[in-house]
This record gives C-alpha cells, structure tokens and sequence, in this order.
C-alpha cells in the first residue's frame, strides 16, 4: 500500500463518521485529524498546511440547509483558497453540494459513499494539490529566476598557490551542508566562489539566489527576506515569496552579511536557528531548507570585538571559513583573467584581434589592483572599446602610475596595508609575544590570529 503525504482534516459532528473515514483513509495518507466542533476550524488552520478538508454541510440536528457547511467553507477560502475542499452531504441535498462547488469548494461526497472511490477522488485531488504547488512555486520564484539571468558569471580563474587552496577547499565543502563564510575584499570574487560551491554540490539543481544585504532597506528587510501576505501593508497587493522561501531547495548567498544592523541581526539568527520563516501578515511559520552562503569583506571577529556584529550568529555562519587572496598576491593570475575578459569583450563588442603590449602586460603586473578582479575587468572592457590599434598599451588601461609604482616601491596609503604594517611594527616590538601585542593593539588574541593569518606575518 502506497500511502501518499497528504494532510487531511474532517470535520463532522458525527463521531462515527469520523471514526470510519479515519480508519479507512489512514493506509492511504499520511496524516489524518479529525473534528467534530467546526468552530475549532480556524485553529487548525493555523496549525498546519492542509492539502484537503472533508467538510460537513450541517452541524446542527433539525438543520438541513447546508448553510453551516457554506459558511465554512467561505472561512476556509478566506484563509487558504488553495485547500481543497470536499463537502460531505446527504444523497438528496445534492442541489446544496452544487451550489457549494460554485462558491469554491473542490467536490462533493454523499452519504453513504463507496469507500474506493473516494479514496480514488482524494488521491486525484491530492496530486492536483502537488501540482497547483509547483506551478505557485515557478510563479513566485519567477523574479527570482529573471534577476538571476540578468547577467552572466564570469569564471572563476586561477592557478596561482593561493588559489590552489581555494578550489581544494571549495571542492570539499562543497559536498556537505555546512554553512561557509567567504572573507575577502571588494572584487576579489566572493560570490563566484558562492556559484562554484553550488554547481558542485547536490543542491545544483535548485536555485542560487543571491542577496545584497547592503542594498536592502531595513525596513523592508522582512518582507524581501521572508516574504509577505496580500494585504499585510499598504503596497502589499500581491502575496510576495522571500529569498529565503525562493532558494529552499538550493542555496541562499548572503553577501555583506556585516552590514546588517544588531536588530537584522537577531532576526536573522532566529531563522537560522529555526529553519523556518513567517512572511509579513502570516499567522504561521513556513520551512525552509536552505544551504546558507555568506560573504563579506570586513573582518568579522573585529567586528565581534567592537559590539557590531554578533558572536552566536557569526558561530552560526562559519562553520567553515574560504578566504579569496586579492588580485596583487596572485602573481600571473592577473595575465591570465585579463586574458579572458580581453577574448569576452573583443567577442561582445565585435572587434578584431586585438593583443596586450609587453607594456602593458608590465604594468598590470605592477598595479596593485586596489578593484581587485572587477578593477581589471571594467580595464580591460574600458580599453576594447576605446582601442584605435591591435595593441593595447599602458595607458590604454587608465593605470594611475603612481599607484601601481607605490605597490612595488613604498607603502600605499590603502588602509589594509596600513593596518599590516602597524601589526607587522608591534609583533616586531614585542618580538611575537602574541599576548603583549595584542593588549598594545587592543584587540583579542583571536583577532591578532586572524590577522598575522590574512598578511602572513
């Protein structure tokens, strides 16, 4: 026996109705509750998801109008017009039946019934209920979809060291469910590394849906990430499904997860804690199953440090830590994606063979590419579609000379560099005790660690 998993509740005022539906459904699906008070209704509804409801017509004795079954069902559509409804009625009040199907319900049954057809009818109804699901489901996630096919992903490039142990750890992580953390500056390809991790797993035939939590205002914060009802606030004209409704089944990238605000931040642990999320204007919490990908390009354990991020929901995001190297200590990677964006955008803008001058091939390996990898693509594009020869050269690339000589011979005033070589100057002093330097610092051993990790000191 197949049995299916359908959630059906009946409601009847006669318990041995109850009894023998309940008996004789419950080989075929999966859950089965019954009720004979149609007054408790709206708490169910509340309770759980229903695929179907077996509703009486009339619940008091004396009382054949069916008005009683009318007016619950009208409650039931209110609430969720997607369940099915099937209303239970007397052979003779089928007249009564065909006036409830107008107002909305699904079908009918008439006492007494054959047992095998209905279960037939229920099962029909059942993947009728499946389908309407999907099809709700594509809807919804339609926007979803079309923000995400707006542009290409680059490919993500590399045989530098560095990144050798970034594809390693990408191809292990990307087996398991573990929630990543990706570390890295603007540019240097974070999300990329999100896509790669999730064309690898099993979830890559769900979605990848990508969110910047920086450009998100924070009062519409709950109503992109979970969704919101019909009605829930004044431009709610429509049910909206959340990012995180929308990559259940796939992988959800959260990119600047820093940003968000100590509030955000607390609302955001609850769901992750829960895996569940209640849209705006829902009275119950829907599931979501999702792979959780962050991103930022902040030092999150400074952050902790100084009482702007949490500590329990940065434990729940890095699990496993991928830090991207920037551009300027990848050696001839920089040859090799400035390659790749030459081939792309002499193809895009329909230009001829065009190649990079020892020159310029120079002075890219000199600049230190503050833009990491996206400063070099919008170079590289700006110079195909201005370029007046088959050559390109230095000043093709709009490289300011004085930055990408500083990289090579003095310190650059970028703040990273900075912080380096004040880190650098203190372990010096102290002459590593990690203890003393991080007290100098103020900052906590943890955060020292990190940072002697990201300069290799």
């Amino acid at each position: 026996m197949n049995t299916i998993k359908g959630k059906i509740l009946i409601v009847d005022d006669n318990e041995s109705i109850l009894l023998t539906l309940k008996q004789s459904l419950k080989y075929d699906f999966q859950e089965i509750e019954t009720i004979s008070n149609p007054n408790l209704i709206p708490n169910y509804l509340n309770d759980k998801d229903w695929d179907i409801i077996l509703l009486d017509m009339n619940f008091r004795a004396g009382i054949n109008s069916g008005n009683e079954g009318l007016f619950w069902l009208r409650k039931i559509r209110e609430r969720n017009p997607d369940i099915l409804v099937f209303l239970i009625t007397a052979y003779g009040d089928v007249d009564i039946a065909v006036k409830g199907i107008k107002e909305g319900a699904h079908d009918f049954i008439t006492k007494p019934w054959d047992i095998d057809k209905l279960i037939a009818g229920l099962h029909a109804a059942f993947k009728l209920r499946e389908s309407e699901r999907k099809v709700k489901k594509l809807e919804e996630n339609q926007e979803v979809l079309i923000q995400n096919s707006m542009s290409t992903p680059d490919e993500f490039l590399g045989n530098s060291p560095k990144m050798a142990e970034v594809f390693k750890t990408i191809h292990k992580v990307a087996s398991t469910e573990a929630n990543i953390l990706i570390l890295g500056e603007n540019g240097t390809g974070k999300e990329l590394v999100a896509r790669k991790i999730h064309k690898l797993s099993s979830r890559k035939k769900g979605l990848f849906v990508s969110v910047d939590l920086g450009s998100i205002n924070e009062n519409l914060f709950e109503s992109e990430m979970f969704g919101h009802r019909k009605g829930a606030f004044t431009d709610a004209n429509a049910d909206r499904t959340g990012r995180f409704a929308a990559a259940s089944g796939g992988t959800l990238f959260l990119d600047e997860i820093t940003n968000l605000s100590m509030n955000l931040q607390s609302k955001l642990l609850r769901v992750l804690q829960n895996r569940e999320v209640i849209p705006v204007g829902a009275d119950k919490a829907m599931n979501v199953d999702i792979h959780l990908i962050s991103a930022t390009n902040k030092n999150p354990l400074l952050l902790v440090d100084q009482g702007l991020f949490r500590e329990d929901l940065l434990y729940r995001l890095n699990t496993i830590i991928i830090n991207i190297p920037p551009l300027r200590e990848r050696g001839d990677d920089i040859l090799l994606i400035a390659d790749y964006f030459l081939k792309r955008y002499i193809k895009k803008y329909n230009k001829g063979e065009i190649k990079i001058s020892s020159s310029g091939i120079k002075t890219m390996l000199k600049h230190s590419w503050p833009g990491n990898v996206r400063e070099l693509k919008h170079s590289i594009e700006k110079a195909v579609i201005l370029a007046e020869s088959e050559i390109l050269r230095s000043k093709d690339f709009g490289i300011d000379k004085k930055s990408s000589n500083e990289w090579e011979t003095g310190p650059s005033n970028k703040l990273a560099d900075v912080e380096k070589h004040i880190v650098k100057k203190v372990l010096d002093k102290h002459h590593n005790n990690l203890t003393k330097a991080a007290n100098e610092l103020n900052i906590s051993r943890t955060t020292l660690y990190l940072k002697i990790e990201k300069y290799e000191l």
